[in-house]
């Protein structure tokens, strides 16, 4: 059977390893240890865990992975285009868009904005604007 160290499974899962240790840590994901006594997890409690994690109530899903959670700093309207800029973090992300999109998302200056990043493409969403 396929065993995972915990910064393979962190990789994998794309989250920090100090996030599956926590997890392990709170029994959320299975770990047992090797003969060196370090924390390994099995790659069928992996995947249980993928699995399981996927059919959450409540979230939506989107094939694009590169999320950036940001505040919007400006908004700039025309008649039929948007350009919204997003500080995430050091990174200034500036995005086109229809002005009917950008009004539908009540874009302004100060709300926090998601960047989703896909290809050459950026998507923006508010995460709280369900």
């Amino acid at each position: 059977m396929t065993n995972f160290r915990i910064s393979e499974a962190a990789a994998l899962l794309g989250v920090s390893a100090d996030t599956v240790r926590r997890w392990v840590d709170g029994g959320r994901l299975p770990a047992v240890r090797d003969e060196h006594g370090h924390r390994i997890v099995p790659g069928a409690d992996l995947a249980a865990f993928v699995r399981a994690q996927a059919r959450e109530p409540g979230e939506s899903f989107s094939s694009a992975r590169n999320r950036m959670r940001g505040i919007v700093t400006d908004v700039v309207l025309d008649t039929v285009m948007a350009k919204v800029e997003i500080q995430a973090g050091p990174f200034r992300i500036v995005s086109l868009m229809s002005r009917e999109a950008a009004e539908e998302l009540s874009l302004e200056v100060g709300v926090v904005a998601e960047a989703v990043v896909k290809s050459t493409t950026v998507v923006v969403e508010r995460p709280d604007a369900g």
